[in-house]
């Protein structure tokens, strides 16, 4: 039986992959997906995540959340993702869709209640759509089976020395995300990194896949183009992690770990904070922390996945 699935995206490139991927897992029924302010402007990555639904048939139900994070201003990533959010790749919308008025959290309690604790949520963007959610909704932490979260790191970041974009996004609602008691599988950078598409993995995608592999080749441009600049070897997947750990955690080792996010910090804010390698341990640990892949059995799902599409 397939894992039902909500994912909670600030769509993105590689927020895009991870959705064509995710649809492309017979494990995985994607059963709702809701969009925050994060990589692009709301309003790009609601549209996005409707083109990308558009692209595999239309027939996810896409709810718009937050326009802004908690209490800090937006930060965004157009280095990364282009000005759309898509690699400045223009991907249509459906002739006909029907737009889901319900706000983001709202849709999110009720699937959860559906789902009767067999819900498994992943987030690949700031976490304030999910803040929201269970400020409002106090029971929702108990309906979810299982968070999982691309976000953080244990070593360095990469917008700051010491935070990653998403926490760093909205680091108040990450924090609260990390109080609020839902099992939680934490991707951080020290794995995501090592998730990559070189240039010879992008093309063989495109050529031996269809009209989804394709689109998936032009959006990887613009991150791909950022990440060479700075030395590494292919685009980045981050955001695929959490979607193949939930099918494949054999792929994978973590630990478990107390997290908690600095919010007060000049140098530290958006830190995620663990006790993974500290004497002094927080008193409760509340997530496994993903630190190593077997990368290329990952990589290998990732380009099948799409190729099949």
């Amino acid at each position: 039986m397939a894992y039902p699935v909500w994912m909670d995206v600030d769509t993105g490139t590689d927020d895009a992959l991870a959705i064509l991927l995710a649809h492309s897992l017979e494990e995985i029924e994607i059963v709702g997906l809701s969009a925050v302010s994060g990589n692009t402007e709301l309003h790009h990555s609601f549209r996005n995540t409707r083109a990308i639904c558009a692209l595999l048939g239309g027939g996810y139900p896409v709810y718009a959340g937050a326009p802004k994070p908690l209490f800090r201003e937006p930060f965004r990533a157009p280095l990364v993702h282009g000005s759309n959010g898509l690699g400045d790749v223009e991907l249509p919308l459906p002739q006909k869709e029907t737009v889901h008025e319900e706000a983001a959290w709202d849709a999110l309690y009720q699937e959860a209640k559906k789902q009767g604790g067999r819900l498994r949520v992943i987030a690949t963007g700031p976490l304030t759509n999910l803040a929201t959610a269970f400020a409002k909704y106090p029971d929702l932490p108990g309906l979810i089976h299982t968070l999982l979260i691309m976000g953080g790191c244990v070593s360095e970041g990469n917008v700051t020395p010491s935070a990653e974009f998403n926490i760093y996004a909205d680091p108040e609602a990450a924090e609260a995300v990390f109080l609020s008691g839902p099992p939680i599988v934490l991707c951080p950078l020290d794995v995501t990194e090592s998730l990559y598409l070189t240039p010879d993995d992008m093309r063989r995608m495109r050529d031996d896949g269809g009209e989804a592999a394709g689109y998936a080749y032009d959006i990887l441009q613009k991150p791909w183009s950022f990440h060479r600049s700075y030395g590494h070897p292919g685009a980045q997947m981050h955001d695929s992690c959490p979607v193949l750990y939930l099918v494949h955690p054999e792929l994978f080792t973590g630990k478990e770990a107390g997290v908690y996010v600095e919010t007060k910090g000049r140098l530290t804010y958006g830190k995620t904070v663990t006790d993974l390698y500290s004497d002094r341990k927080f008193d409760r640990k509340n997530a496994l922390v993903v630190l190593e892949a077997k990368t290329e059995e990952c990589i290998e799902i990732l380009i099948r996945g799409i190729q099949s599409i």
